[in-house]
């Protein structure tokens, strides 16, 4: 099979540098040079493949290559990459399509050598994949892969151009009509569908750009001068935009193709081609100067202002195929206007194929309406044509007896614009291919004719093929990840291996380039003589000393200006200005801060005055930009610590830090930034005898109180100092200290200066990283109070609650941390406030527990099921503390609920499971005991894991699957106590797990943010499913979907057969803590630490969210969804239960109102007491939850009994 992928090529400043104008060697940075082929795959001498036309690097960079100071600053949106198709049309006529993504790079340093260009300078330069099949998507998206594994951190498993190599030499062309190839880099999958024997041409496009851009008449006044074959040139600011308007129109006349000149995207040099006599379709950048040349007749198309020019009249459209044309596209592109008159008359001529459209986004259905509109103008203006076409070889068209028959039939005399378009090369190129011939039965426009005669549908021409594409599969066995888990990670693109002869060739022009003169710096060297390396950094030591000298020198001058003086107008200030600006070593930012800390050093106070501030602001403003965009990290260390100490008096006398205006710098937002900072304190750290916590705690204070300073809003903040405590492994007091130590840090700064203006809180949206903790459910215990503890208040995202939590952080610091509420005492005034009164309640507090609830489980009737009928044990709920026990609870036994104690844990118990006869439960001490529930007794403790345990799950036939935070799942037999096999192992602590028992599959996840799946039956692992970015805490298996909640915000439904990520669910303000699936509708439930309960539905426009639930303030703990009832359960000890309306309940009915998706009605909520809740079960078959709380009591919820 013939390749899809012909070549890839890397266009960029080359050895050889020549201006626009061919001017040889370096010229300065203000100049952009001719670019030049770099690499491409496959090689030059390459016998089977095509090679690239030589005009491909121009053409791929138009405005030529340009040289810049500084790379990809996040912040700018000039420096962002930019991805554009272009098509080439070679000599025969045939196409080329190619997909670009052009961006900054760092040039090779044998070049800045060899020309003297500055140091860490950066240029243009263009990754290229091209095809000779129209697939533009395609081709996009392959090439952003490429791009993103050559600049991704976590980087690629195998070298970048083995990557490349694959994709050009193994991925085929399908066969049109038959097939469809699958292929993958590494972990994305791509898929390329052949097109249709028969039907439209394919078009791999969307032609909402072309309505977007031109009105409707404005759209046919195009539409007629590329039939009309006059000059066009498209204008745009957007290279895209060009090609795809370009190709847009080009489909839209067909069965009629283009003839002439088609330069979609035309490159700024050849701005000349313009004067060109013959028909032409060229696309030019908006910005391209074309006042000197000679535009007359030439169709002027500015796609930003909706505007079409040109000196020659163009014919216009027919009458009656005018109207009907453009009542098409009005009907297509408003369809509520423009029958909005026939509403009100009753009328109601919506044209079948219309139906629907409003509101719809535009899609695959609007580019076929619109081409069929199109199709059927065809069919009416040449209605009858092909009783005028001569049955020869030729295919000769009587032209004046057709437009003799259309007077006659329009009693209107010839158009001049079907006469012009009778006489066009497209015209005759249509009858030349035969497709106004008898002998074509392909022919859409025939077709078309025969079909609106005999009074069918259009459509009826398109019928679907009901034929299945085969799939063809490529798979690359590189893509296996070794076990030493090497990556390769780039700093630039890298450049493909160069043979012998062409690395000879790439050094014998630089040797002569660095032999000339060098034009963009004067230096006393005589002409061919250049310095060496040892001169040169001697000339650069003297150069910083004398930037250095010069800068001491202004900042003193500066800092004596009088009140009356302007600083921002001064001398002094606009050169501290050039020196750091036109610097592209970063000598005159680094040296400026070095300036202020050592005059800091000095004894200065720091003070100044209103306008000096302004001005020292804006220096050290324009300082820390230009590092980052060289990514010096310590001058913009060195600068946010100078920030902190320099200040000027308000109004009030209260000192305004520099620090709190620079927010607005994007490189706070960086947690790489911080994670260097803090290393870097560490190492400077004066005291490092002191305890390893109390060295960690004094950094992170540190960086809090600059995060504070600057501003940054307060998650994003926590964030921060969230993640780089967490890799220092601190506890969780040293967390609540640091929170509350930001708290009140924030809380003074919003108090007086309020919220920051200079930058906006971040908005919530797909894709974003979380800004939460990881983390806050195992590692944080906030004490009890009344209502919310302040500890919890400080986590949330409600800062009503968080600000009147706040007053009581004083008592908490003042009593060194410890609790200001007493357990025992609150048992007691629960005990007394029972005695009271007695009452029926629907809600019961067990009391037995000594610790916090870690565990709960729900003994289920699926569970203990057998033979004979239900166990006495279904509905039993089993728990797990702190205080290493495990207890067995009977709800139906109201006043005794207790049954049993078991006791075998050293540490908390973590997990519980059970089966008809035995329970099992895991703990921190890593080991897992198994008792039997008729005895009590403790049959086995098995052993193997080298952490704490996480899950436990009984299967059938005496074994136990068992996870823990050593990343290991393994599988037990209860009978020989032996560890039967590691079923699987992750690279990071397995948090959650689901097996199906019947298939043999299993999935497991955790902290690598991987979702693993084994075939155990097989003995082998099927998939690694990558795409969440956080932990995964939750996760749910049902059938063929796997369903996974995590740290990132998202949730994320995968196929188990295929390995592919079918859906992201990106609605969360926070961690997604459970999912579950709804099997009898196959929704999907989320619940996350933002309180909400997020109901999904699989629509027609994919998975959306139907319904959110805001019943609940805390952490959605779990979800547990049966075929009619819902249990949820939250962190605030609030509970709520939720039926689907049936013809019968069971005696139940619940007069709720619906609140959920997919029928979800609330069928009842207790009321809340004040708890925080660790974990929650549910027994669905008899309405009941369960929760445990931190307090040690257990809350059984009977939803049964209506109070």
């Amino acid at each position: 099979m013939a390749p899809f992928f012909e070549n890839f090529i890397v266009c960029g400043i080359g050895p050889e540098i020549r201006t626009l104008d061919e001017k040889k060697g370096f010229h300065g940075m203000s100049l952009r040079y001719l670019p030049s082929l770099l690499d491409q795959f496959p090689p030059l001498n390459h016998s089977v493949y095509h090679q690239p036309p030589p005009q491909l690097p121009m053409c791929v960079l138009p405005a030529g290559v340009e040289f810049y100071s500084s790379g990809f600053d996040s912040s700018d949106s000039s420096t962002y990459p930019r991805s554009y198709p272009i098509v080439l049309t070679e000599g025969d006529g045939s196409k080329i399509y190619v997909g670009c993504i052009a961006f900054r790079d760092l040039v090779d340093e044998d070049i800045v050598e060899a020309y003297r260009i500055p140091t860490n300078s950066y240029a243009d330069k263009c990754i290229c994949l091209v095809s000779r099949f129209p697939s533009f998507h395609v081709l996009r998206s392959a090439l952003e892969e490429i791009f993103a594994l050559c600049f991704s951190p976590r980087g690629s498993c195998k070298p970048l151009w083995d990557v490349i190599a694959f994709l050009v030499s193994k991925v085929p062309l399908p066969t049109p009509g038959k097939d469809r190839v699958l292929f993958a880099i590494e972990n994305c999958l791509l898929s390329v569908d052949a097109a249709p024997k028969d039907g439209l041409p394919h078009a791999d496009i969307t032609f909402q750009p072309l309505v977007q851009c031109l009105d409707v008449d404005n759209l046919i006044k195009l539409f007629t001068s590329v039939l009309l074959e006059r000059r066009i040139l498209l204008r745009s600011n957007k290279y895209s935009l060009l090609t795809l308007v370009s190709e847009a129109i080009c489909h839209l006349i067909y069965p009629f193709r283009w003839q002439h000149v088609y330069i979609p995207l035309l490159f700024f040099s050849g701005v000349d081609y313009i004067d060109a006599p013959t028909p032409y379709m060229m696309g030019l950048h908006s910005g391209v100067d074309t006042t000197g040349l000679s535009m007359d007749g030439v169709v002027i198309v500015d796609l930003e202002h909706n505007r079409i020019t040109t000196s020659e009249e163009i014919p216009p459209i027919p009458e009656p195929e005018f109207i009907f044309l453009r009542d098409e596209i009005m009907n297509l592109l408003y369809p509520n206007v423009v029958v909005i008159d026939e509403v009100n008359s009753g009328l109601l001529k919506y044209p079948d194929q219309y139906r629907g459209h409003s509101g719809k986004p535009w899609g695959e259905e609007h580019n076929l309406q619109l081409r069929l509109i199109f199709l059927k103008f065809f069919a009416s203006i040449l209605s009858g044509y092909r009783n005028f076409v001569e049955n020869t070889a030729t295919h000769v068209f009587n032209t004046q007896a057709f437009l003799k028959k259309r007077s006659r039939s329009t009693n209107q005399p010839p158009d001049p614009m079907i006469t012009q378009f009778l006489d066009s090369q497209g015209f005759l190129d249509y009858l030349e291919r035969g497709l106004g011939s008898e002998e074509n039965n392909n022919n859409l426009l025939d077709k078309l004719q025969d079909a609106i005669g005999s009074g069918q549908k259009p459509l009826s021409i398109l019928l679907p093929s009901h034929s299945e594409p085969e799939i063809i599969t490529i798979s690359d066995p590189g893509n296996v990840i070794s076990g030493s888990g090497a990556r390769y990670t780039y700093n630039r693109f890298p450049s493909n291996v160069r043979t012998e002869e062409q690395e000879e060739k790439w050094k014998q022009i630089l040797a002569a380039a660095s032999g000339a003169p060098d034009l963009s710096r004067k230096l006393s060297l005589d002409p061919g003589e250049s310095p060496s390396p040892m001169e040169r950094a001697a000339e650069r030591e003297i150069m910083v000393l004398d930037i250095k000298v010069k800068l001491q020198g202004l900042w003193v001058r500066l800092l004596k200006l009088g009140g009356t003086d302007d600083p921002l107008s001064s001398f002094e200030y606009g050169t501290i200005i050039a020196l750091i600006e036109s610097d592209a070593e970063g000598i005159g930012g680094s040296g400026f801060v070095e300036c202020i800390r050592e005059h800091i050093n000095t004894g200065w106070n720091c003070q100044l005055s209103d306008e000096q501030f302004i001005a020292v602001k804006e220096l050290l403003k324009t300082a820390i930009t230009h590092a980052a965009s060289r990514n010096d990290m310590t001058t913009i260390r060195d600068a946010l610590e100078v920030s902190a100490e320099m200040y000027k008096k308000d109004v009030n006398n209260v000192s305004d830090y520099i620090q709190r205006h620079l927010l607005s710098i994007s490189v706070w937002e960086d947690l790489r930034f911080w994670e260097g900072y803090s290393e870097y304190l560490m190492e400077q750290s004066s005291n490092k005898s002191s305890n390893y916590a109390t060295l960690v705690m004094t950094q992170l204070i540190t960086v809090a109180s600059h995060l504070a300073g600057l501003g940054l809003p307060d998650t994003d903040a926590w964030s921060i100092i969230e993640a780089i405590a967490e890799r220092n492994n601190i506890g969780y007091k040293q967390y609540i200290q640091l929170r509350g130590h930001l708290c009140h840090i924030h809380q003074l700064q919003v108090g007086y200066w309020g919220i920051s203006t200079l930058k906006a809180q971040p908005s919530l949206s797909h894709g974003l990283q979380s800004p939460h903790s990881q983390d806050t459910t195992n590692d944080i215990q906030p004490t009890e109070a009344s209502g919310r503890s302040w500890v919890q208040s400080m986590f949330s995202r409600d800062t009503t609650s968080r600000t009147n939590s706040f007053s009581r952080m004083r008592k908490w610091t003042a009593e060194g941390g410890t609790s200001a509420a007493n357990e025992n005492g609150t048992q007691k005034q629960d005990l007394s406030n029972a005695g009271q009164k007695k009452i029926q309640t629907n809600v019961r507090i067990l009391r037995s527990h000594s610790g916090a609830i870690t565990a709960l489980h729900c003994v289920t009737r699926r569970e203990v099921w057998d033979l004979v009928g239900d166990r006495e044990d279904a509905g039993f709920f089993i728990s797990g503390s702190t205080d290493c026990l495990v207890k067995i609870w009977d709800p139906s036994s109201r006043g005794s609920e207790l049954r049993a104690t078991l006791k075998g844990h050293t540490g908390p118990v973590r997990a519980i499971s059970s089966d008809r006869a035995k329970v099992v439960s895991g703990s921190d001490d890593q080991s897992i005991l198994v008792w039997d529930k008729q005895t009590l007794q403790l049959l086995e403790e098995l052993r193997g894991h080298n952490a704490q345990i996480s899950c436990t799950h009984m299967l059938s036939g005496e074994r136990v699957l068992t996870s823990a935070h050593d990343g290991t799942v393994k599988m037990w037999d209860v009978r020989t106590n032996a560890c039967v096999a590691t079923v699987g192992q992750c690279s990071g602590a397995v948090l959650c797990m689901e097996y199906d028992d019947s298939t043999g599959i299993l999935a497991a996840a955790g902290r690598d943010t991987l979702a693993n799946i084994w075939d155990i039956r097989a003995g082998k692992q099927m998939h690694k499913l990558s795409g969440h970015t956080k932990w995964i805490r939750s996760i749910r298996m049902v059938g063929d979907t796997v369903i996974t909640g995590s740290d990132d915000w998202t949730a994320r439904m995968w196929s188990v057969s295929r390995g592919t990520c079918d859906a992201v669910l990106a609605c969360h303000a926070g961690p997604v803590q459970c999912v579950e699936y709804s099997a009898l509708d196959k929704g999907i439930i989320t619940g996350s630490i933002d309180g909400l309960l997020r109901f999904w539905e699989n629509t027609e426009g994919g998975i959306r969210s139907v319904k959110n639930v805001t019943i609940h303030n805390a952490a959605i703990l779990s979800i547990n969804a049966g075929e009619h009832w819902l249990g949820i359960g939250a962190a605030d000890n609030s509970m709520s239960l939720f039926h689907r309306p049936q013809e019968r309940l069971g005696g139940f009915s619940g007069g709720g109102s619906k609140v959920g998706g997919s029928g979800w009605q609330l069928y009842r909520t207790p009321q809340k007491s004040a708890a925080v809740v660790r974990c929650v079960a549910s027994d669905l078959e008899r309405k009941r939850i369960c929760s445990g709380g931190r307090n040690g009591l257990l809350r059984l919820w009977d939803a049964t009994i209506n109070i």
